[in-house]
């Protein structure tokens, strides 16, 4: 996980030991603390900013219902990750006919060249635009990979979880945890060697060559942006100035993707997409159960 989360270990749960004992205060802060973490997870998963939020509205709901199973045994964070995980693969379990294949992403990037039409663009809405491309682009990629290797994938390449905690979240054990990601990035790494440019540089598709073709393919609407305004984490390292006007340094990306090997490179990809702000809708789901009355018979 990040420095952040790590610095937090014990807090949440003290905070959790806290909420048990009937301190709602307590509670929501630790559902605040969450809040985060578990939309990134589902935005990962998901692809889409509103079936993420959705997600996570969900996962707060059971994190709560459940809290009383909590024993204290390992970090709080890794339990409360084990729950949304196993809703977010069930999701994408009763979503599996709307997955996406390799197949399907590789013909829609040889497509359109010929569509492609200057925009009239500013630098700073071209630098948006191509930031939008890029990160909806990878995340499209990553949708191809099926539930259980997409989800490796997130816990072990992006966030960075170590094999016994990713066994633990996923419920198998470390071995097959990586065996399932050593399958993700084995697929990522072939794919995205032969199609992206931020990869290998001799690839057609590099991100501002991309912009014109993915506006007049509908893939992209510059009206409204998925991805490269989406409130961000302020502290985050990712994030470029303040979380409403984000800007991502793609030269400092292109020069750490150069510098690494092929299957770091496209985990550098991954990695250097930003870490979003939940919503709001987050805490305002978990502040009407406890207002409900329904958390204290939970205890």
């Amino acid at each position: 996980m990040s420095g952040n989360e790590a610095e937090s270990k014990g807090e949440l749960e003290r905070l959790c030991e806290r909420a048990l004992e009937g301190d709602l205060e307590a509670l929501e802060t630790l559902m605040d603390r969450l809040r985060d973490p578990v939309y990134g997870l589902s935005l990962r998963m998901l692809f889409h900013p509103q079936d993420a939020e959705d997600a996570a509205q969900e996962i707060a709901i059971r994190i709560l219902t459940h809290l009383s199973e909590f024993r204290g045994e390992g970090r709080f964070l890794n339990w409360a990750m084990r729950i949304a995980a196993n809703y977010l693969i069930n999701v994408c379990r009763r979503r599996r006919l709307e997955r996406l294949t390799f197949k399907d992403v590789g013909e829609d990037l040889d497509s359109g060249w010929d569509q492609a039409r200057p925009l009239r663009t500013t630098r700073a809405e071209t630098r948006l635009l191509v930031e939008e491309v890029k990160i909806g682009c990878s995340m499209a990629i990553l949708m191809c990979l099926d539930r259980g290797k997409r989800m490796a994938y997130i816990l072990g390449e992006v966030l960075e979880v170590s094999s016994e905690e990713g066994a633990y979240i996923l419920d198998i054990s470390p071995a097959a945890f990586r065996k399932r990601l050593s399958r993700a990035r084995e697929a990522l790494t072939d794919f995205m060697s032969t199609k992206c440019g931020l990869v290998d540089a001799g690839n057609r598709c590099s991100c501002p060559a991309r912009l014109p073709v993915a506006v007049a393919k509908r893939r992209l609407d510059p009206e409204r942006l998925l991805f490269a305004t989406h409130p961000r984490i302020a502290s985050d390292s990712t994030a470029r100035g303040s979380a409403d006007a984000p800007e991502v340094d793609m030269a400092a990306v292109h020069r750490t993707i150069r510098e690494v090997t092929t299957l770091e490179k496209v985990a550098a990809v991954y990695r250097s997409h930003p870490h979003y702000r939940g919503p709001d809708s987050f805490s305002k789901a978990v502040r009407a159960l406890v207002k409900s009355g329904r958390f204290r018979s939970l205890t």
